[in-house]
């Protein structure tokens, strides 16, 4: 016996329809489900099996080898001997960045605070000649002078052949919140002698991201003209007692950074015990976290945000960028496929070359508007 069967089109205003190959694969997909279905407590937390995870296959072959050796790196306690202010595990970069953006670096002050100032060798883009960016680098408010300043400004400074200012801020143990806004202020006040406000931009990655959010919202306060654009990378602007919170600190830190979630015999928050940068400090001070003063956040200049799938920032990164957007801030949100905390310290893999590109492009529109 032979028969016809009629296809039926899908119509993309009407109920929604799958072909039959997709149906099978919903049908294999739900079949492949625990039969018991996951604990889930009267708070709603949920107790999740040990599950396998294999890298992306949407990352370039390279991210893929990158993300590969991260992740086998972080478990070599080499890895974190400090080489010249950077730990061993990216020391590698720094080598290969000097070699791929040539700049000039001058040890200075900026308005009282110690800098280095970075001018590609290929030198300054015409359109970029009364243009600065300020660099607030990471290092958890604890560390990683010079190394992970010179490694956020080469290939920014590079790529954009602008001028790159990274500052040496106050941080912990020594010194504790405001210090390091303070000094944010007090490099910016002395470029505003040659620079207009708009030519100014100001970004950072892991707690030089947090520390740009914090320098808009003490400018704010103290009534200090904006800068033009900003770039808060690697990180977001709200409130956390470990690491930067959310659901990241759960799902995407344990597969970009291999390890577990802090806990007090274990802290890997940001500036954080006893003796760290925001010791006794309100989380709540939107000077602290901006994100909890709606009149603050409402001022920000237009702020690019970068993180990764498997970046311990992202669920702050993505908070951040919501409350930006409901309060009319112009804001740019940008996540790589399978990339961790810090990513694009490795300047050579596609991935930290889009990264590079999306930074450059955000400032070259937005700076002198």
């Amino acid at each position: 016996m032979t028969g016809k069967t009629k296809a039926v089109p899908c119509h993309p205003l009407k109920a929604p329809c799958l072909t039959f190959s997709a149906t099978l694969l919903l049908a294999t997909l739900l079949k492949a489900q625990p039969s018991a279905p996951m604990p889930i407590d009267a708070d709603g937390t949920v107790h999740m099996p040990a599950i396998t995870v294999p890298v992306s296959e949407l990352m370039s072959p390279a991210g893929q080898a990158y993300l590969v050796e991260h992740l086998l790196g972080l478990r070599n306690p080499e890895s974190f001997r400090m080489i010249d202010g950077v730990p061993a595990l990216i020391a590698g970069y720094l080598d290969r960045q000097r070699t791929l953006y040539p700049a000039t670096a001058t040890d200075t002050t900026v308005g009282g605070v110690h800098a280095i100032v970075y001018e590609p060798a290929a030198g300054i883009a015409p359109e970029n000649r009364n243009r600065v960016l300020i660099n607030l680098h990471g290092g958890g408010f604890s560390g990683c002078w010079l190394g992970c300043a010179e490694l956020e400004s080469l290939a920014v400074a590079g790529i954009g052949r602008i001028r790159v200012v990274s500052l040496d801020y106050r941080q912990g143990p020594d010194h504790r919140f405001p210090a390091a806004s303070e000094d944010v202020a007090a490099a910016y006040a002395a470029l505003l002698a040659d620079y207009a406000p708009e030519n100014i931009g100001i970004y950072g990655c892991s707690a030089g991201g947090m520390l740009t959010a914090q320098a808009m919202a003490w400018f704010i306060q103290e009534g200090i003209p904006l800068p033009g654009a900003i770039g808060v990378l690697c990180a977001g602007a709200a409130p956390t007692s470990d690491g930067f919170g959310g659901d990241a600190g759960y799902f995407t830190m344990p597969l970009g950074e291999g390890r577990v979630m802090a806990t007090p015999e274990n802290p890997v928050g940001i500036g954080g015990g006893p003796d760290g940068y925001f010791a006794d400090v309100a989380l709540d001070d939107p000077r602290v976290a901006p994100t909890q003063s709606p009149q603050i956040l409402a001022q920000f200049p237009p702020t690019l945000i970068l993180s990764g799938t498997r970046s311990y920032d992202l669920s702050n990164a993505v908070y951040t960028h919501s409350q930006l957007v409901k309060h009319g801030v112009e804001t740019d949100l940008h996540v790589w496929e399978g990339m961790f905390h810090g990513f694009f310290y490795n300047s050579e893999v596609p991935e930290s070359q889009e990264a590079f590109a999306v930074i450059r492009d955000f400032f070259n529109v937005h700076l002198g508007q």
